[in-house]
């Protein structure tokens, strides 16, 4: 298999898993969201280190925890995660799977209003029309329920801070996971024992197939991460982000014809506007990508 095809193959499983992660913590619904945080964060990190271990990278581990600016910025990441996976976890258990699926299809959006908040970019006219399309359909959204699609909103700001923070501290994905479930280990272990001090503590207190998945929460989140990254270093940056509208489409299918949630023509139509400004982002990143080569393989 061609490295290419193993990129896409890679990134598509990863966005596939991400996608199905309703039906996983669906099952878990009777289990409060803030121990399966818990759960997901503890068994998270010993999977990751385990995985560390395995692949002799603690030297690696150990550089960038001495690199201070690259240490704040993932600490910083943690707490960006840790709202994202509280607020998907509570959004998934309260019945709201396909306002969860719009917070990702946002999240392209979020990050290229991020990108001219944040680091002054200048937009150019696709974007523009692309974000205009997505304030539209939040607006029609808002309408449509009577309130802020804030599950969406908290969701895409969340992991598109989480991101740009990654992005910026430069890690590997897998050293920089072991940061971050480090960084929020503790309070997780200390909320664990809360849990069990009070006689609430799920875990170990229902039935084994229960415990099992809670554990397995650590390997639900490090495979699709391993995946991904195998992913980015094979195929374009272009390719991977039109790979990443896979993960919502399917949040969304589990939602409405899984999970049975409604979507009326109104809240339809506020879908189909994020739809369009994904359309017109997607393929102005394509036709970007492939200037940047001409230009790269032109003779000076």
């Amino acid at each position: 298999m061609s490295e290419q095809r193993t990129g896409i193959v890679a990134g598509f499983s990863a966005y596939a898993l991400w996608g199905v992660f309703p039906l996983v913590f669906r099952l878990l619904e009777e289990v409060s969201a803030v121990e399966i945080l818990f759960h997901r964060i503890a068994w998270s990190l010993a999977v990751v280190l385990g995985v560390l271990a395995l692949q002799h990278r603690f030297a690696e581990l150990a550089t960038l925890v001495r690199h201070r600016r690259s240490l704040q910025r993932l600490a910083l990441a943690a707490v960006f995660i840790s709202v994202n996976w509280l607020t998907y976890i509570w959004a998934v258990n309260s019945g709201h799977v396909v306002d969860a699926a719009l917070g990702y299809y946002v999240n392209p959006l979020f990050t290229v209003a991020l990108g001219v908040i944040v680091l002054h970019e200048r937009l150019r006219p696709a974007q523009k029309v692309a974000l205009g399309f997505g304030v539209a359909s939040v607006l029609v959204l808002t309408v449509a329920n009577g309130r802020v699609p804030w599950i969406a909103l908290v969701l895409a700001g969340s992991f598109g801070m989480y991101g740009y923070l990654k992005k910026d501290a430069g890690a590997a994905a897998l050293t920089s996971l072991a940061i971050e479930t480090a960084v929020l280990a503790p309070v997780a272990l200390v909320g664990l024992a809360v849990f069990a001090g009070r006689g609430e503590l799920s875990f170990t207190n229902g039935s084994l197939w229960r415990d099992a998945l809670l554990a397995g929460l650590g390997v639900v989140t490090a495979v699709p991460l391993l995946l991904f990254a195998t992913a980015a270093t094979r195929i374009p940056l272009s390719m991977l982000g039109l790979l990443q509208y896979v993960t919502p489409t399917m949040q969304l299918i589990c939602g409405v014809a899984i999970l049975g949630e409604s979507l009326p023509p109104a809240r339809l139509a506020g879908f189909a506007l994020v739809w369009i400004a994904l359309t017109v982002l997607a393929t102005d990143a394509v036709q970007s990508e492939r200037r940047s080569r001409r230009i790269a393989v032109e003779p000076v």
